[in-house]
């Protein structure tokens, strides 16, 4: 029988595989701390463009985009986000396309078997976040890791229900090939994409 360990080392390792970068943090607030250092070290937005006749801001505050956090996250990220000089939106990323230095979500599922997260993406603003940022960070709990996409037959099935719904399947960073097929990524998506993997409490172990 598979354990949660056992499932979150199988993810990790098929996740890898496909470049992202997997990491375990004990907490929501310490995958909010992650976010902030990645942000730091990372240069500024390579395709930031200035309006249209003004000329271009030598050092513009870098963005992190976080929709939809709870309540508390989001207090504490902006807090966060204004002590170290960086930009926090949870809203009107269409404003922003070419300028998101890091996008921050929830994953609402993780498949071991091929490393893949689940999103609910029915809101436009998560889409977003997913696809325009230079880096994309996803907390999973390790609770919601399953072991193949059988076995999420039931919960898809419930939120497909739902209308709108969309869904994200995502695996790795964004990747694609020309016909002579030289790998480039973050072509139609983000160039990196970590996994921030919160373990079980010890509690709901026993």
């Amino acid at each position: 029988m598979q354990t949660p360990d056992s499932l979150s080392a199988l993810f990790k390792q098929k996740a890898e595989l496909v470049s992202a970068v997997v990491k375990e943090v004990k907490t929501p607030h310490e995958a909010l701390q992650y976010a902030i250092d990645v942000c730091e070290r990372k240069e500024n937005c390579l395709s930031l463009m200035p309006a249209l006749n003004e000329p271009p801001d030598a050092n513009p505050a870098k963005i992190i985009a976080a929709p939809a956090l709870d309540a508390t996250l989001t207090d504490a990220m902006r807090a966060l986000c204004e002590k170290n000089n960086i930009r926090f939106l949870t809203s009107g990323l269409r404003e922003h396309l070419a300028g998101i230095d890091i996008g921050l979500t929830f994953a609402d599922y993780g498949i071991a078997e091929t490393g893949t997260l689940v999103l609910d993406s029915s809101s436009e603003e998560v889409r977003l976040t997913t696809m325009i940022s230079e880096i994309h960070i996803a907390i999973l709990p390790q609770s919601k890791i399953r072991p193949d996409a059988y076995h999420l037959e039931d919960e898809l099935g419930k939120n497909m229900r739902s209308y709108p719904n969309y869904t994200a399947f995502i695996t790795g960073a964004s990747r694609t090939a020309d016909i002579e097929r030289v790998l480039a990524l973050g072509v139609h998506g983000p160039l990196e994409l970590h996994i921030l993997i919160i373990p079980e409490p010890e509690k709901e172990r026993t």
